[in-house]
């Protein structure tokens, strides 16, 4: 069953007025403001039929245009329906990857555009009022790294939630999104590779990774956000090496995020 808020978000058929562009308005609305959760049930097509007051064409153009924006998908069968999706990074990362393909840019130029920003993000964090807090909370993953330096998936996922962390604890939303939607397209473009060094990388390289993030760490607790921003773009450049190897001049690709 479609969640009761459904009903609630200003949805109505004399405010569609059988027009597709304005019912896929006023759902979209009603998904962003976040009325619905990601998996919710919209409802039938039936249900819709009679919320809005239109015809089968009309409905099924607003719900083509949804779809198209991967804000929903519609599941046919007698147990169906159309199913809300939050938006999030990878439906970010779908739409830039398009443009990025476009235009023939290489992964290098996209991980370029993240060691520009993370160590940006890394000085916000060592000056925030709450560092101490941020610094306890990239602490205890490198605690996690060093548990598992072992085995190379398990540390390299910790190391990944590090820059995401890192990320998030800045605070501000919009380079978040920026940094959610360029770690998406980097990732999706070389995860196999990736996974595959990661198991051939000699221990040595993750304790040498370790032991700049705690670094990092360190340069936070101390509030000094100047040598934080140079040692996070070290870092940064390192990482390109390590993480696209000879996937850099390659360019991006939206199939990919399909």
């Amino acid at each position: 069953m479609a969640k009761p808020t459904a009903g609630k978000g200003g949805v109505s058929g004399s405010s569609a007025s059988g027009k597709p562009k304005q019912i896929a308005d006023e759902l979209r609305g009603l998904i962003i403001s976040g009325g619905l959760d990601e998996g919710d049930l919209l409802g039938t097509e039936a249900d819709l039929l009679k919320r809005f007051e239109v015809s089968r064409p009309s409905l099924r153009e607003s719900l083509r245009i949804l779809e198209a924006e991967g804000l929903i998908s519609v599941v046919r069968g007698a147990l169906g329906g159309v199913v809300v999706h939050r938006p999030d990074q990878r439906m970010t990362a779908r739409a830039a990857a398009l443009v990025l393909q476009t235009r023939s840019v290489s992964l290098t130029d996209v991980f370029e555009a993240a060691a520009v920003i993370e160590p940006a993000l890394a000085r916000m964090v060592a000056m925030s009022r709450g560092r101490e807090r941020a610094a306890q909370r990239l602490r205890e993953l490198v605690i996690e790294m060093k548990r598992t330096v072992d085995d190379p998936v398990a540390c390299t996922t910790a190391m990944v939630g590090f820059h995401s962390d890192m990320v998030e604890l800045a605070g501000n939303q919009t380079l978040i999104v920026i940094c959610e939607m360029i770690n998406e397209v980097i990732t999706r473009a070389a995860v196999a590779d990736v996974l595959t060094r990661s198991q051939q990388e000699p221990i040595a390289s993750r304790r040498r990774t370790i032991r700049e993030f705690e670094q990092l760490v360190d340069l936070i607790t101390a509030g000094d956000g100047e040598a934080a921003q140079a040692h996070c773009a070290a870092h940064m450049a390192r990482l390109r090496r390590t993480l696209l190897g000879k996937r850099g001049s390659s360019t991006v690709e939206v199939n990919s995020h399909l």
